[in-house]
């Protein structure tokens, strides 16, 4: 295998013994320097809820990586919070935020060699600044969902971050007072994960999944149950596995792949956000993708799923009947 690993760029031969001197502080040893090198991208930061529990993750796929024979170098990226900054100026920087997002992944793992890199991002522009970075660099490569959040519970009902803005709305109309609007406030998000319903993150994961570049089953995880953590490890498995096949991303995201994502981003009744993220990542991995494609493929899939902001159920609901698997069983 270490033939093909371009991390021998910085790890062999006798005029490479400085950049090993600087890899044995992080932890290399001798047998280490044979090994595949993987990224480990870590989203994490307390900006947002999104983006909480995804140290956790991080350092599960970390030491998977160790574990399948492989050496990992963690590495972080930034996160804008939509439901914070939303109404506010700073919202001009949440589209921007994708391509720092991709640009900065993709200099980490090339300015440094890595063979390749996981992807632990939970917040909306996390997952296609993430997959505009892996087709772009074309080396082996997995996305891991920092996962969804729990619903908070009032008076029998589930809610989300959009009851809380619903929540203003009503108030502003005089159909709730101020204490129901602050009970909705104060149980809205109950933990760490990323929006409850089929909003952006939640739609972009799904797609992802549809397209093969994360794991079955992981894109409706919630964020704090141990199964969420069991995939990131079993996602970092998969990437040392590819690289000693050099299954590559664009070998997964082909033309087929996008209308796979696009047919399951209509089924579930997806976000919007999903035309102008999948066109993005169509573009950088060379796949021709045009805006008029989501309206043929539209037009032939039925919306399969009740789920909000237009329905009433939230991703863990799916995720409890099968999930995406389900979903594409159910389109088959």
């Amino acid at each position: 295998m270490a033939e093909h690993l371009r991390s021998r760029i910085v790890t062999q031969g006798v005029q490479r013994s400085p950049n090993r001197a600087m890899l044995r502080a992080v932890g290399f040893g001798d047998d280490d320097f044979e090994k595949a090198i993987v990224g480990v991208a870590n989203g994490y930061s307390t900006i947002t809820p999104c983006n909480l529990g995804l140290d956790i993750l991080a350092k599960r796929a970390d030491a998977a990586v160790k574990g399948a024979g492989a050496m990992p170098q963690m590495f972080g990226t930034i996160t804008v919070s939509d439901g914070i900054s939303m109404g506010t100026e700073g919202m001009k920087y949440s589209l921007v935020s994708r391509e720092v997002i991709a640009d900065s992944i993709e200099t980490a793992v090339n300015a440094e060699s890595m063979d390749g890199v996981v992807v632990v991002g939970g917040c909306d522009k996390n997952m296609p600044g993430a997959m505009i970075a892996i087709a772009r660099m074309n080396i082996p490569a997995i996305f891991v969902y920092g996962g969804t959040i729990k619903p908070g519970h009032l008076n029998g009902r589930d809610l989300t971050i959009v009851s809380s803005f619903e929540a203003v709305g009503q108030f502003s109309a005089n159909k709730i007072d101020e204490k129901e609007l602050m009970d909705v406030e104060r149980r809205a998000c109950p933990g760490a994960g990323s929006c409850g319903g089929m909003y952006t993150a939640n739609t972009m994961s799904s797609a992802i999944e549809a397209m093969g570049m994360s794991l079955p089953f992981s894109s409706t995880m919630a964020a704090e149950d141990a199964e969420k953590a069991d995939s990131a490890a079993k996602s970092a498995e998969a990437v040392v596995n590819a690289i000693h096949h050099q299954l590559l991303p664009r070998q997964i995201m082909t033309r087929k792949a996008f209308e796979n994502a696009i047919a399951v981003v209509m089924a579930v009744g997806g976000s919007t956000n999903a035309v102008l993220h999948l066109l993005a990542i169509a573009h950088a991995a060379e796949v021709p993708l045009k805006i008029d494609d989501f309206e043929t493929i539209r037009q032939r899939i039925p919306v399969l799923c009740d789920l909000k902001p237009s329905g009433q159920y939230v991703a863990t609901d799916l995720h409890r009947v099968g999930g995406i698997p389900q979903v594409m069983k159910m389109l088959l």
